[in-house]
Formats: C-alpha cells, structure tokens, sequence
C-alpha cells in the first residue's frame, strides 16, 4: 500500500495515538473552564479566587498542552523509524521467509 493518500501522509491522517491525545487535552481544558466558572459564579469574578482560579487554569492546560505536544511527537517516532529502514532496504525487496 502506498505512503500517501490524497495527497496527505498517512501517518498525520491515522495517528490514532495522536488524535486520541488532542482530543483528551481538549477535554480537559474544557474541563478546567467550566470549573473555573462555577468557582468564580460562587465567590465573584473579581475577587482574589477568581484571580487565582484563572491563573491555575492556564498553568494546567498549558501543562496539558505540553503533555499532548510531547506524546505526539513520541507517536510519530516509529513510523519515521519505520520509513528510514524501509527506505534503506528499498521498498520491493521481500522478507527471507518469501525466499
């Protein structure tokens, strides 16, 4: 089967890894939105709570964010792996059992 389709590289269409990633961080940072408003609806959206409640927010989701950043990277690996080592064996060679 062939590398591309469409015109896209497989790997960026079908990281499931990836994808399933993204989609966690976004959960989460929808997450610590909506916490973040029900904590600043009950004590005020001024005040020092709601202040501190936005500021946690941003470290926990730009944490989330590095986290999703770093495990996207580490999916992709193989398949670069994957591609020099298939690339350096040139892609119509067979394995030794189809000898």
């Amino acid at each position: 089967m062939s590398d591309e389709r469409n015109g896209k590289n497989e790997e960026q269409d079908d990281n499931f890894v990836k994808k399933t990633s993204k989609e966690a961080t976004d959960l989460f940072g929808n997450t610590v939105d909506s916490a973040g408003r029900v904590i600043k609806s009950v004590s005020g959206e001024g005040g020092l709570v709601g202040k501190a409640t936005d500021s946690s927010g941003k470290i926990l989701k730009g944490t989330a964010n590095k986290a999703n950043d770093a495990i996207g990277k580490t999916s992709e690996a193989p398949g670069k792996l994957y591609r020099k080592a298939r690339e350096r064996t040139g892609k119509n060679s067979k394995h030794r059992d189809d000898e």
